[in-house]
């Protein structure tokens, strides 16, 4: 176990651990396989001893996490506009697309800053956006908020657990991972009880665009694709 940690504290401290964060906030945001907040959490718990530094971590880790959720956003695009063209009126799939949209259109900044403390569900979130066609300057705006605050939030729980338990990194990382999946789990829990007031969504096309949804890749709006 002393061999363990010592490797992790060499390599937590290392200055290439800095660019680790940043590539792992990036390939997490389109590959969520990739544990980032785990990552992010251990620097937070070597953080409450001074390296990394703190501020290094929230602000590389927030970089990582805007840059992976456009990667995740511009797939979506690309992949929306022949989706679209695929999909043909009065169909399941038309429908389900339609109602996306006109969620996305209704509320989809909260629910990428919600979905960024979710793991892989902010991939699917980030990709539905970029395929319903949600303006790329929102979604900016509302990845950056989702990203500081996500980085802010994994950093501040593992310097918690680090303060806590200076002389047992272990045990910070265990308890900045407890109160990161206690996080989650309520999350999870609120959206599983608004699903099941909401009922089933109605699936009827849009009527109207919306200000913050490109037109170009809309359901039912005049000017989108027609479908074949």
């Amino acid at each position: 176990m002393d061999g363990i940690l010592g490797v992790v504290d060499t390599a937590v401290t290392s200055p290439w651990f800095y660019l680790v964060l940043f590539a792992v906030a990036v390939v997490d945001g389109f590959f969520p396989v990739v544990p980032s907040e785990s990552l992010v959490i251990t620097a937070g718990v070597y953080a409450a001893s001074g390296r990394p530094e703190p501020v290094a971590v929230v602000v590389l880790a927030a970089c990582g996490a805007f840059v992976g959720d456009h990667v995740s956003y511009l797939v979506g695009r690309r992949a929306g506009g022949r989706l679209v063209r695929g999909l043909r009126p009065g169909t399941r799939r038309h429908g389900a697309f339609g109602w996306a949209r006109r969620t996305m259109a209704e509320r989809g900044g909260l629910i990428l800053v919600v979905a960024r403390y979710v793991p892989g569900g902010r991939t699917a979130v980030t990709l539905t956006m970029g395929a319903v066609g949600y303006r790329l300057r929102w979604f900016s705006g509302f990845a950056a908020l989702a990203a500081v605050s996500w980085a802010l939030y994994g950093t501040l729980l593992g310097y918690v657990g680090g303060a806590a338990f200076e002389d047992d990194p272990v045990k910070g990382v265990a308890v900045g991972l407890g109160l990161a999946l206690s996080v989650t789990g309520v999350v999870e829990g609120v959206r599983f009880v608004r699903r099941r007031r909401g009922g089933p969504a109605r699936e009827e096309p849009v009527a109207e665009a919306r200000p913050d949804v490109d037109e170009g890749v809309a359901v039912g709006v005049p000017g989108a694709p027609a479908g074949r």
